[in-house]
């Protein structure tokens, strides 16, 4: 059943749920935040969602802050990577539904799938929930669990995650006339904090497989970095070993063994 709907979103998870709902729902508007300098030249750009929204001609607005001056064009909210806080006074005046690509109350907080990469995890998920004050701890309408395959780094994750999502908020809550809420489980929260510059740090005495995860959980778009090298692909050796795969020293990506015969 389509819906008429509005969304909250900023980053590229958030473009991506919000171009998949676009496909099934009448997106009347999007909150997204405002342009800001990105990249080495340091240029003012369009955030992801702000893209998707000029390129399918839906209405958009870049507040820097929400408060109750702000109109809402639906009654019901898609929040997906956002990235600011809906006070308590919009909360109330519309059904907002928060996107965490992630199983709650596992990994609430800025970076699920990066810290659930780093700790190993075969499994995640996502949860869509209520928005409330709390950070990510509002009850659950619907949650979707999937493995996690060995290869995996945090764009594969955040592509299907996004795919869940659209899936979930089509065919189960948008689907009802009054979504039904569960309470997140007291037991077992975890939180995943914004990733920071020691996150990114490879220990060469670190156990070959943790390093491993590591770069899978900061490519493809943050990068892990040995010495003077990001580090996009790893794999452990046979014998046990952390073996580069992709490399990037000052300029392009390249293959390990390219950036190897480059210094002989």
């Amino acid at each position: 059943m389509a819906r008429r709907i509005a969304v909250a979103a900023t980053g590229e998870f958030g473009a991506d749920v919000l171009e998949r709902l676009a496909a099934e729902h009448d997106v009347v508007q999007l909150f997204t935040r405002p342009d800001k300098p990105r990249g080495r030249g340091r240029k003012v750009g369009a955030p992801p969602a702000k893209q998707v929204a000029e390129r399918l001609g839906i209405p958009f607005e870049q507040p820097a802050r929400l408060d109750s001056s702000v109109g809402i064009a639906a009654h019901r909210v898609v929040v997906c990577a956002y990235g600011l806080l809906i006070p308590n006074e919009l909360l109330e005046r519309a059904l907002w539904l928060n996107v965490h690509p992630s199983l709650l109350p596992r990994w609430r907080g800025a970076a699920p799938v990066e810290r659930a990469l780093m700790a190993g995890d075969e499994e995640t998920g996502v949860t869509i929930h209520r928005t409330i004050e709390a950070l990510d701890a509002g009850p659950v309408a619907a949650q979707r669990a999937f493995p996690i395959a060995p290869d995996a780094d945090a764009g594969t994750v955040y592509a299907l995650a996004a795919e869940v999502a659209a899936e979930l908020l089509t065919e189960v809550v948008l689907a009802q006339a009054e979504p039904r809420f569960e309470p997140q489980p007291e037991e077992g929260v975890t939180y995943a904090e914004k990733i920071g510059p020691e996150d990114r740090e490879l220990d060469p005495q670190a156990p070959a497989q943790e390093l491993v995860n590591r770069v899978r959980a900061l490519s493809p778009h943050i990068g892990a970095r040995l010495g003077d090298l990001l580090v996009w692909r790893a794999r452990v050796g046979e014998d046990g070993s952390f073996e580069p795969l992709e490399v990037q020293p000052a300029g392009r990506r390249m293959a390990y063994d390219a950036y190897l015969r480059g210094r002989r």
